[in-house]
């Protein structure tokens, strides 16, 4: 008497035999080779890159034997994000970022495809012959070699076209990743667990098709495998309208709807069965015979005849090979309550790709079955429906999940559909592949797109990675986080210019912390007293140079002998010794007017108006500091102070730039690159954006007005033509003068459709805003900018917020770090 217990042993059952150089044998000898597939992520494909992809898999396919399949398998299961709480060097902003992720549900994606070689009578069993029903298995032997051998030599073959096609990455998994070893569970042991962690055990498996189970789990099956299920026309792609408008196109997968979109746990399986073509065709001609000779009986007779005559003639002009296929959608829930909302959805899904949804009650544990990373051959032939390969390939998923950078370097973003943190490197990786020759940004974004959070966000991830920072800024945008570093370091960071009344802005260019005063150090302060002494009309002379260049030198050498260094005492050395030394040199008066230079420059000397501008008492030494804010709306528009400042700023980050040398260094100019530009600093923007990628540096100009960018020949010639990674965010107010922005910046239409889907359909539970981010005309993508609350009040500029964090901050004693948690953590208490 065979077994008649309710219960056996999954060894029993175990359709495979082995595993042997990366191939799958089963118990019937079937050969299995497997890979893990790198999918393009989603809302990055446009539809002829779709089309490209599905020619590349049809190619791939027609180079298999007779006899094989083709098993895509994707796992979408839910996780959980797991902060980075680990690390000893997290700053405070940091840990907030990742307390405030911890536990956020997403969904993981994995891809993997099964190439099978089995043989005519498998690939005809039905399911009475699965190896469920069989009472124990008895292994074959493989006695064609012949035959594995080609096959794997047209996998190959398959391997290549895919990787070729330059849109999807086919890797081969080794034995040890299909079986596992002793640390890390394989493919199958997962498959077995329904679970994608690295930590899995095997759970009893209940095959009642009315409620199969695996361990808790409840599986619940959708399948299409008959052709009256199936839409009238599939297509490779479909018009996604979340994200779409009247001037622009998102597009996903015709499979979408069951893949990325479908946000539970389940399995989305894809076969593609290679039966005879020819021997196919014959079948459905002797069909076709016997519906028209039984057509006089019944009308559906004539009407599958012509069907029948149809598909034939397809095949037969258009040079179409005749396949079988079948999808199904295997989903789970421990709870059954759940398990209804999942199959509403799935159903659902089902009915946007419009395919009539099939909720399979009977046949879930042949097909789960049939679904072991190497047992497509047990796949029930009942459950296929006849197509051609073109078509069958619609059903293919295209597109996976946001991916992180694999780079030590870089920020943290947001997947824009699940919320999970990304790792993105927008800086040295991309130039490291060569798609951008520099690391150079341009930010465009109009008020209120959340354009100075994003770049608060950025600038301080760079700052925490040990770059250094300047920042020219007009509306104290970055004061947070700058009071913030300061206080942090204990004063000995986070260097804030600004204008009050009562505290106005002062310089010391004199100083350097290690005494060095090299050529660059030097020119800058000539520059400087150049600017100060003469008009932008009234160039120098060249003994009026001479002389100036020899004081310098020469105050230069007085201030390593102990002299104080200031513009008080550059001052008084002019008016005294170098005065004396020129009298004893003969120095004409109409070659250098002393007189006139020392009473141009006596506003600046003590006593004068401007006292304060070059005399500051804090002995800093900006090339040591890594984070410094130049706060200039207050004085963009003097005459005298500007150019001043504006020549400083460009000393202090040229000085940087030089001297610094294997060390990241940024400069960011916010819309005060348009007064910059108006006082003849044009060439020197030109200049940075130009040289600084020779010196690990970024350049970075924001600005949020469309016709400054149209106007400003500045921007147009040199500063968007060596920037090549874009940074915009939400366009839709400028939808209507969006041509003239696409034709000027150089984006494609790829591009466009990103940038203008930016808020189209964000998620009402999360406060977040979109950005664009484009890399070389090459790699482009929409993320999230989100934030935990201490970050949002270390970045804010909402006056009433700033003035609230302000006050607590003077109450506190000047610990703002603490002002932020308190207003935080009474918002979490509120919320």
């Amino acid at each position: 008497m065979r077994n008649v217990l309710k219960s056996a042993t999954l060894e029993s059952k175990f359709p495979l035999l082995t595993v042997e150089n990366g191939c799958i044998i089963s118990k019937d000898a079937n050969v299995t080779v497997a890979f893990r597939v790198e999918l393009p992520e989603l809302f990055t494909v446009t539809s002829s890159e779709y089309e490209a992809i599905h020619s590349s898999w049809v190619k791939a396919i027609k180079v298999l034997p007779n006899y094989s399949v083709v098993h895509k398998q994707d796992w979408f299961i839910r996780e959980n994000y797991t902060p980075e709480m680990q690390k000893d060097d997290l700053s405070f902003l940091s840990r907030s970022f990742e307390r405030h992720f911890n536990e956020r549900p997403y969904l993981n994606h994995a891809c993997f495809l099964f190439l099978t070689k089995t043989t005519k009578e498998r690939m005809r069993m039905q399911s009475n012959f699965n190896t469920l029903c069989r009472g124990f298995l008895v292994p074959k032997e493989i006695r064609d070699k012949e035959t594995v051998h080609k096959f794997m030599e047209t996998v190959g073959q398959f391997e290549r076209i895919m990787n070729d096609s330059g849109f999807l990455k086919l890797i081969r998994l080794t034995s040890d990743e299909i079986i596992g070893t002793k640390e890390n569970p394989g493919l199958v042991e997962k498959y077995f667990s329904l679970s994608l962690e690295d930590t899995t055990v095997l759970k009893d498996i209940q095959l009642n098709p009315e409620d199969m189970r695996i361990g808790d789990n409840i599986l619940c099956l959708h399948t299409l495998s008959d052709v009256d299920d199936l839409p009238g026309k599939v297509s490779t792609d479909n018009r996604y309208e979340k994200l779409s408008t009247d001037r622009s196109d998102c597009r996903l997968s015709f499979a979408a709807p069951v893949g990325v979109l479908l946000s539970c746990n389940h399995l989305y399986n894809q076969y593609i069965f290679i039966d005879d073509s020819a021997e196919n065709l014959k079948k459905f001609e002797k069909q076709a015979r016997n519906m028209h000779s039984l057509s006089r009986y019944s009308r559906s007779n004539q009407i599958n005849k012509q069907w029948i005559e149809q598909y034939l003639n397809e095949a037969h002009s258009l040079g179409l090979t005749s396949v079988r296929c079948h999808c199904n959608v295997i989903s789970w829930s421990d709870d059954r309550e759940e398990l209804g909302r999942i199959k509403n959805d799935v159903g659902s899904q089902l009915a946007l790709m419009e395919c009539k949804p099939r909720h399979n009650t009977v046949d879930i544990p042949a097909l789960y079955w049939a679904g072991i990373p190497g047992n497509e051959a047990d796949f029930p032939a009942e459950e296929s429906f006849y197509t051609f390969i073109e078509q069958a390939l619609c059903f293919f998923s295209g597109e996976t999940n946001y991916k992180s950078s694999l780079s030590p370097f870089g920020i943290k973003m947001v997947d824009r559909l699940t919320g999970k943190p990304l790792h993105l490197d927008i800086s040295d990786l991309p130039m490291k592949k060569g798609i951008i020759t520099n690391r150079n940004k341009f930010i465009l974004g109009p008020s209120g797109s959340g354009k100075s959070f994003f770049t608060n966000h950025m600038v301080r991830q760079y700052y925490e990675q040990g770059a250094h920072i300047v920042l020219v800024d007009t509306g104290n945008s970055y004061q947070g986080l700058c009071n913030l570093i300061n206080r942090k370091t204990g004063g000995d960071d986070g260097v804030y210019f600004t204008y009050t009344e009562k505290n106005p802005i002062s310089f010391n260019p004199f100083y350097t912390e290690d005494g060095v005063f090299d050529i660059e150090k030097r020119e800058s302060i000539k520059t400087l007293i150049l600017t100060l002494w003469k008009r932008d009309d009234e160039p120098p002379t060249r003994a009026e140079e001479v002389a100036l260049s020899n004081a310098v030198s020469m105050y230069i050498d007085k201030i390593k002998t102990g002299i104080s260094p200031s513009f008080n005492t550059f001052y008084e050395f002019v008016k005294g010794e170098y005065r004396k030394i020129l009298k004893s040199k003969e120095v004409r008066e109409k070659d250098f007017d002393i007189a006139n230079f020392l009473n141009v420059l006596e506003p600046y000397y003590k006593g004068g108006e401007y006292d304060f501008l070059l005399n500051s008492d804090r002995e800093l030494d900006l090339l040591s500091k890594r984070f410094i804010v130049f706060e200039i709306d207050a004085i963009k528009d003097h005459k005298i102070l500007f150019p001043i400042t504006t020549i400083i700023i460009m000393e202090v980050f040229i000085n940087k730039m030089r001297r610094l040398h294997g060390i990241r260094k940024l400069i960011l100019i916010e819309e005060a690159w348009k007064a910059i530009a108006k006082e003849g600093m044009a060439e020197y923007i030109k200049y940075l954006y130009k040289t600084v990628r020779k010196f690990f540096g970024e350049a970075i100009v924001v600005t949020q007005e469309v016709d400054d960018i149209i106007a400003s020949p500045i921007v147009k010639e040199s500063i968007i033509n060596n920037a090549d990674c874009k940074i915009l965010l939400d366009q839709r107010k400028y939808m209507n003068k969006f041509d003239s922005i696409q034709a000027l910046l150089g984006l494609t239409d790829k591009e466009r459709s990103q940038i203008l889907s930016i808020n189209m359909a964000n998620n009402p539970n999360r406060k977040y805003k979109e950005v664009w981010i484009g890399l070389g005309g090459v790699q482009s993508a929409v993320y999230a900018t989100e934030v935990s609350l201490e970050e949002y009040f270390t970045y804010t500029t909402e006056e009433t917020e700033k003035l609230e964090l302000m006050r607590l901050t003077e109450k506190l004693g000047g610990n703002i770090e603490l002002a932020i948690k308190q207003i935080a953590e009474k918002l979490k208490t509120k919320s």
